[in-house]
């Protein structure tokens, strides 16, 4: 026998088990009937008559080899398992070339909050009976009209006057708003703009901050208010 007899089989097997190893399990058919051509061709350097048995065996080896040794797609999703990087994905979800499924990015939604800040004027040294502002009144609203003008121009204000719990509910309400009115006149007339003052009201000694039946207690319970939405 000659050495291209011998060899020439060899070759041939070989780079066929090879290419069948490339390929998927799915593929068997595409190896049977590839083998069948070398499987002939094999049969037919020994004998005319042994082709139609390689083509039967050729076919049979390469579909098993095929099957056995070839890249399966256990999930289904097209990528082969050697490259699937997310075994297991649900049937029919799309994937990407690695086998796993598009992230997608999540839209977040601009939430607007309108920002509140209370500036909280306390110790407005009223007299008895009365809402008429003292110099050292003034001198603190100035202060605070500044600021507003510099930080909040914009900003819409709601003026709220408290009292302590001296006197009756319904004096120490009507006192809290003559209160709470003085207080947003010197702010306009400082250069609030009145169109930003949008409430000017009095909540009386209804919410307290502190103890009333202290002196430092009443003295932080007399206040005034500004709430500022941006």
């Amino acid at each position: 026998m000659s050495i291209t007899r011998t060899a020439l089989p060899l070759i041939l097997v070989s780079t066929l088990l090879t290419g069948c190893a490339g390929l998927q399990k799915t593929d068997w058919p595409t190896c049977a009937a590839v083998g069948g051509v070398v499987g002939a061709g094999l049969g037919a350097i020994e004998s005319s008559s042994w082709a139609g048995w390689g083509v039967l065996v050729g076919a049979g080896t390469a579909a098993a080899y095929c099957w056995v040794h070839g890249d399966g797609d256990e999930d289904g999703d097209g990528v082969p398992d050697s490259r699937d990087k997310c075994p297991g994905t649900p049937p029919n979800t799309p994937v990407d070339a690695n086998g796993c499924p598009p992230v997608v990015e999540e839209v977040v939604e601009e939430v607007v909050v309108v920002q509140e800040e209370t500036i909280v004027v306390r110790d407005l040294l009223f007299a008895f009976d009365s809402a008429k502002l003292t110099e050292a009144d003034k001198a603190k609203l100035d202060t605070v009209a500044t600021r507003l003008k510099n930080e909040a121009p914009t900003a819409k204000l709601t003026v709220t006057g408290h009292t302590d719990s001296v006197g009756s509910d319904a004096y120490n309400q009507k006192l809290s708003e003559r209160r709470a009115q003085s207080v947003t006149d010197y702010l306009v007339s400082s250069g609030v703009s009145q169109a930003n003052i949008i409430g000017v009201q009095g909540a009386g000694e209804s919410q307290p901050v502190a103890d009333n039946s202290t002196a430092d207690g009443r003295a932080m319970n007399r206040r005034v208010e500004i709430l500022i939405q941006r």
